[in-house]
């Protein structure tokens, strides 16, 4: 394990998508070369039944990770529905010697009193949640997406002594259900599904009646159509106490999208600019940062010209 520079850092957050394993293999892989990212949490978090398409390489990606001197932690499940599954989030606890990213309520019973980091879909709204969450184990927080500057530092402030992590880039997770949307939606049942997310590897887009961009389904999970993208606000989030930085993986060069946030964290490079060539990496997608500002979260706030604008879930 490395030590923590005390200057806030990077992170990567799980795939939260259906790639093949080959390809998820060969992403980490290169994060583990050429990211500047510190620490990287990896594991199946939305379906159970994709652990067979990753599980093989597990072992081959922490290890390219941890020589490359990334910290390892390992997510669990966001929804438990099965014994199966509820048997797997006790195996990966029980046996794991690295520190785990609760992702659903059900593991922190079993975590309790053991360092553990919780991900981004437990509703942490408040510092005494926080603070409750640190009494178990907790030693970091990635906060919620959807939570606004100003509960942001309220937070921080009122729960010293724990580390917490924002939501700076992604597709955001809105909701996940014990059904899957996306296998209906291309005529299957999920226990027939078939793998048909893996035909959209960055989400499949939902239009409203009236065609509008609104959404996107990955499986079980409901994401957002835009992009959060928290890069003008960076100084200002560090200022408050963040010390880390997420990025969640989407189906774009994750390598120059985690080369633009560190060149922005460390005043090498302006925000704006740094937004323009975010917006050639991964074009196609609206980007948002809506819900930081205390606007629907599809919005985008350019703050420079203080406006606003709609760029739909």
């Amino acid at each position: 394990m490395t030590a923590k520079p005390k200057f806030p850092t990077l992170s990567l957050g799980p795939v939260l998508y259906l790639w093949d394993g080959p390809k998820w293999r060969d992403f980490y892989f290169r994060i583990a070369d050429e990211a500047p990212v510190i620490d990287v949490s990896i594991g199946e978090t939305v379906c159970s039944k994709r652990l067979h398409f990753t599980e093989p390489h597990v072992a081959e990606v922490i290890e390219r990770l941890e020589s490359a001197g990334k910290t390892v932690r390992l997510s669990t499940l966001s929804l438990v529905t099965l014994e199966r599954e509820s048997q797997n989030v006790r195996n990966l606890i029980r046996d794991s010697e690295h520190e785990i990213e609760a992702n659903d309520l059900s593991a922190l019973g079993l975590l309790n009193g053991r360092p553990h980091a919780i991900g981004p879909v437990i509703n942490v709204y408040n510092a005494a949640t926080a603070r409750l969450l640190a009494a178990r184990g907790a030693t970091r927080i990635c906060l919620p997406p959807e939570l606004p500057m100003r509960s942001i530092a309220e937070i921080v402030a009122d729960a010293p002594g724990l580390e917490f992590e924002i939501f700076a880039f992604g597709r955001m997770p809105l909701a996940i259900s014990a059904r899957c949307a996306h296998a209906r939606a291309k005529g299957h049942i999920k226990d027939n599904c078939q793998f048909v997310c893996a035909d959209d590897p960055d989400g499949l887009p939902l239009n409203t009646l009236d065609r509008q961009s609104f959404l996107a389904i990955n499986g079980v999970q409901t994401v957002s159509h835009s992009c959060q993208a928290l890069l003008a606000e960076l100084d200002e989030l560090v200022e408050t106490g963040i010390s880390q930085f997420r990025l969640s993986p989407q189906d774009c060069d994750m390598v120059a999208v985690a080369r633009l946030y560190d060149d922005v964290l460390h005043h090498r490079l302006d925000a704006e600019e740094a937004l323009d060539r975010l917006r050639a990496v991964y074009p196609g997608v609206p980007l948002s940062n809506g819900f930081h500002h205390e606007k629907e979260g599809a919005a985008w706030v350019a703050r420079a010209r203080n406006t606003s604008f709609s760029a739909g879930l």
